[in-house]
């Protein structure tokens, strides 16, 4: 875990610090510097927009990423090469996107018409975030994820921040903050641009013939099947905002982004250590050290779980204080249970570790790919059977369904295919401490202001959670490796 723990204590840093401005977005400024139905729009607009980025990247991002190590040489040229192909499924997007743009129009017409409006938006968002994405695929070969992921997670939150905060003071209209989202993802490319060229590894060559014999072949296989699962993975995520506000409405898929925006907290140290991660297990298949894949595989998975349990117990009971600090959150308090159900979602994901991560860099990667295509087809019909009978909460449960049986399937298969094993005693003891604090969460509420609530609340929940941790012999090893993060990044 070293190059793992070096890196991944940065991009937490600034995954949290996104967190911060994103929760100030998101709770606060969104809802009361925008009506619901104008933040459904400007949720689905984007939605839209990064939906179609891994149709349009044709699995490059991981293909980068697996093949990297390969290469002594040629680096520039492989950048070019990687951004050549990723144009060209821009171009291919773009043309699918006119030519049933009428069919995309007539999802919106009946319960949300403000989207047509700026249907102009999202290609220019797809643009812009598929550059970024190549490029970040590109740096974190370097082992450079840290300040990318702050142009990612801090910076677009910050101008995004600025966009609405001008809408704020009535300095722009809202057909202008729709349309300034596209210089908002434009500025973030450069930020990234402008650091891989701090770093001297932003150059191009055209030496395309110069590759090892069968690389070219080799890398666009990998990339087209991986291409199809990581679409697929994408629609899994954001399908159910877009279903919601074609199916019910923009006011609706409003209250489903708080909500959703509040549970999603709970995996980023999952989304942060994935990103590190990823190059690690590349390395590994490459030199066969399964044992050391194995021995990643259950540190990752206790040391996500334990944490996140704990994001989890804190959002949990301090739900009601969170909507109370929102303007207008009587509006929004609708999507209570969403935040609950997302979260569950999230934690089935964190406990079966990086189970996609392996199989993408495996030889058994196309098993990732034909899941995920499944469970995107699964999700889809679930969403249409659950959202007119339950609305939102019905969009949630079928994300929380979806996540468990993804996990479930690839890790039998990592289990039967490569005897790996995330689980363990540990486990059982995180498990243990999540299931003895969770009483705690309802016993905590006391009639105060919302700020003072949380800092209540969260002190004993807190509290709990370390005792049982003493308890049960739990997260000793998290703690310790806190512990040492600390004091390296203090040295």
């Amino acid at each position: 875990m070293g190059k793992v723990a070096k890196q991944s204590i940065q991009t937490t840093i600034f995954s949290y610090l996104g967190v911060v401005i994103g929760y100030f977005n998101v709770l606060w400024l969104y809802p009361y510097a925008m009506d619901a139905s104008q933040l459904g729009t400007f949720r689905t607009i984007q939605d839209l927009g990064l939906l179609f980025v891994p149709f349009a990247q044709l699995g490059v991002g991981h293909g980068i990423t697996r093949f990297f190590p390969k290469l002594e040489e040629n680096k520039s040229s492989f950048l070019s090469y990687s951004l050549f192909i990723a144009i060209g499924g821009f171009l291919l997007v773009s043309i699918l996107f006119i030519g049933l743009k009428d069919q995309i129009i007539s999802l919106f017409a009946a319960n949300s018409p403000e989207v047509i409006d700026f249907m102009g938006v999202v290609l220019l968002i797809t643009l812009f975030a598929l550059l970024s994405s190549i490029l970040d695929a590109y740096g974190r070969s370097y082992l450079k994820i840290a300040i990318p992921t702050f142009f990612r997670e801090v910076f677009l939150r910050l101008l995004t921040a600025c966009l609405v905060g001008a809408y704020l003071l009535k300095w722009i209209d809202f057909p202008q903050v729709m349309h300034g989202l596209i210089l908002v993802y434009g500025l973030t490319l450069a930020g990234v641009v402008t650091y891989l060229i701090w770093l001297k590894v932003l150059t191009f060559k055209f030496e395309w013939r110069s590759f090892p014999k069968g690389f070219r072949t080799s890398f666009i296989q990998f990339s087209l099947v991986t291409f199809l699962a990581t679409a697929a993975s994408t629609l899994i995520m954001k399908i159910d905002s877009i279903m919601v506000s074609s199916m019910i409405n923009l006011e609706a898929n409003a209250i489903y982004m708080i909500a959703f925006s509040m549970a999603l907290v709970i995996e980023l140290p999952r989304r942060a250590i994935s990103q590190v991660v990823m190059p690690v297990v590349s390395e590994h298949f490459s030199a066969n050290k399964l044992e050391e894949i194995n021995v990643l595989y259950k540190q990752v998975s206790n040391r996500q779980l334990y944490i996140c349990i704990l994001l989890f117990l804190g959002i949990w009971s301090n739900i009601d204080a969170l909507y109370r600090l929102i303007p207008n959150g009587e509006i929004y308090l609708a999507g209570k249970s969403v935040v609950f159900l997302i979260g569950l979602g999230k934690l089935f994901d964190v406990a079966f570790s990086i189970n996609s991560e392996i199989l993408v860099f495996s030889k058994y990667y196309r098993f990732n790919l034909w899941m995920t295509i499944a469970m995107s087809v699964l999700i889809i019909a679930l969403n249409y059977f659950l959202i007119p009978i339950y609305g939102i909460e019905g969009a949630a449960g079928a994300s929380a369904i979806v996540m468990l049986l993804f996990n479930l399937a690839k890790y039998l298969f990592l289990k039967k295919r490569l005897g790996l094993e995330p689980f363990s005693k540990e486990t059982l003891k995180i498990l243990g401490v999540g299931i003895f604090t969770f009483p705690i969460v309802g016993q905590t509420t006391i009639t105060a202001s919302p700020i003072i609530q949380i800092l209540f609340t969260s002190f004993f929940v807190l509290a709990g959670f370390i005792m049982f941790s003493l308890i049960f012999r739990a997260g000793r090893e998290e703690w310790l490796w806190i512990k040492s993060q600390l004091k390296k990044s203090g040295s």
